[in-house]
């Protein structure tokens, strides 16, 4: 039982040119710098780096998402190499499957799901709770549930899910154009709140730059703490420089999103050279708008009011740029900014649709998962396995709370930069004659570095997350054993003697 088999670089290549199972190579570099952003840019731009400076850091959270866009940038750059070498859909999927081998390969897909599903969930879910909110905001009186006897039922998920849905069915290129909008005014209301944001930033919050530490009396459950803290049983500190790289554990998930545009590989033009230049150019501007935001709500207001005001409320309030104004006297703000969340978490949704999507699709063309699902439609797209991905999205939105495995998203993430980080030097290795469009430099020592950093990370997510991550794991492996193990093309191929399963008529 081989269970690190390999699937070659030119069967994934041949198996991208399958009449029944292609996708239209449409997109341009711009269109996936487009998508990077939008899908790392939501609603955490205008929360998380308040909370990391009031909760952690102080000013020093500065530094804190410096260290977190050069931690992403790492892992991204593996993405980058991998994806412009084997311009196929399914990501780190598909790169561990011709790297690492099989069974790798099936858990680092099974877990791309979870992230994916849990993210499109989750966004979704928001996206109807702030939409509701700017409603309030505007003095209109909309219900967005129905109940529906004990059940309570968001409609708000399952209309902005339908309506990506639509577009993604009939082709990548429009979505991106509509996206491409969505992403634009996100942005464009991030740097409005900045500029006016700036003119209210006083020197002297910046001061202390590195505030004392403190120990935090912590209450919370054993399974909430950290798997670090649980295992090693350090008491919890905030601020100083333990405070300031707990504030860069937290606000790295800010910048991930990336992963899921690797996704897109297979329809992108020319991908050796747009691939990229795509990745990391979004990675760049999503990188400045952060820093930019930081600079500002750190300036604006103390970071000692700001924790006062947030303890004073006994959870009522969170940290967050909108805090920030409110607390300045500009109260007009708190519009602007849920207007500019509810844009982006539009295009974050789109985003998460068309990843989940290709993971499964490709999954299905490698017969790990059933071939039906990875056939496309007239318009080169997998019409009905977007819409079946997009309406499991929809039922878990309107009808869970999913909130709890919010971080499930987080760990599903930093499982996939792991592997692909180790992926790109054992591929160098075998297949040092493949064109790369982009070598990570100082290989195999920074994507060695990479894959470390995001298992410190992973180490800082609680307990509870690991808890339901290994159950997660274990469910996968129960399918993998009794159904796509069998059903493997390329372990059929090599019990055959041949480089690659023949696809028969009927599948």
């Amino acid at each position: 039982m081989n269970l690190f088999i390999t699937k070659s670089p030119t069967a994934a290549l041949e198996d991208s040119h399958d009449p029944q199972r292609q996708l239209k190579r449409n997109l341009t570099a711009w269109d996936l710098s487009v998508m990077g952003v939008s899908v790392a840019v939501g609603a955490g731009i205008f929360s998380v780096g308040a909370q990391a400076t009031s909760e952690y850091a102080g000013p020093s959270v500065i530094i804190s998402f410096i260290l977190a866009a050069i931690v992403c940038g790492l892992a991204i750059m593996n993405y980058a190499e991998m994806a412009s070498t084997i311009p196929v859909a399914g990501s780190a999927y598909t790169f561990s499957y011709i790297s690492l081998g099989e069974i790798v390969a099936w858990i680092i897909g099974w877990d791309l799901i979870l992230e994916m599903l849990m993210a499109g969930a989750v966004i979704s879910k928001y996206w109807g709770i702030y939409l509701q909110q700017f409603l309030q905001f505007l003095n209109v009186d909309a219900s967005l549930q129905t109940k529906a006897g004990a059940l309570t039922i968001d409609w708000a998920p399952v209309l902005i899910v339908t309506l990506f849905t639509v577009l993604l069915v009939f082709g990548t290129r429009l979505t991106t154009r509509v996206n491409s909008i969505f992403t634009i005014l996100k942005v464009s209301i991030v740097l409005f709140v900045v500029v006016v944001g700036a003119f209210f930033v006083k020197g002297s919050n910046f001061h202390p730059f590195f505030p004392p530490s403190q120990p935090i009396h912590s209450s919370a459950p054993a399974l909430q703490q950290s798997l670090f803290s649980f295992l090693s049983g350090a008491a919890p500190t905030r601020y100083g420089m333990y405070g300031m790289l707990a504030a860069a554990a937290l606000v790295f998930f800010a910048f991930i999103g990336f992963d899921v545009v690797a996704t897109a590989a297979e329809e992108t033009k020319d991908p050796q050279r747009n691939l990229p230049r795509g990745i990391l150019g979004g990675l760049a501007i999503v990188s400045v708008l952060y820093i930019s935001v930081i600079i500002v709500v750190t300036g604006m207001v103390s970071y000692r009011d700001m924790a006062r005001v947030v303890d004073e409320s006994n959870g009522k309030v969170s940290a967050s740029l909108a805090l920030a104004f409110k607390m300045v006297g500009a109260n007009w703000a708190g519009i602007v900014i849920t207007l500019g969340i509810v844009i982006g978490l539009t295009s974050v949704i789109m985003v998460l649709l068309l990843g989940v999507t290709r993971v499964v699709f490709t999954m299905s063309r490698d017969g790990l998962l059933p071939r039906g699902l990875s056939k496309t439609s007239r318009w080169n797209t997998p019409a009905r396995l977007q819409i079946l991905m997009s309406a499991l999205i929809a039922l878990l939105a309107a009808t869970t709370d999913v909130g709890v495995l919010s971080e499930m998203i987080n760990i599903g993430t930093l499982s996939a930069f792991v592997l692909v980080s180790f992926a790109v030097p054992v591929l160098r290795r075998r297949e040092p004659n493949l064109r790369r469009g982009f070598k990570v430099p100082l290989s195999p020592w920074l994507p060695i570095i990479s894959g470390l950093a995001c298992i410190w990370l992973m180490l800082n997510l609680a307990v509870e997350t690991w808890l339901r991550f290994v159950v997660w794991l274990i469910l996968g492996m129960i399918i993998y054993f009794t159904y796509s193990y069998r059903h493997s093309r390329v372990r059929r191929a090599q019990a055959s003697g041949t480089s690659e399963e023949p696809a028969s008529p009927e599948q």
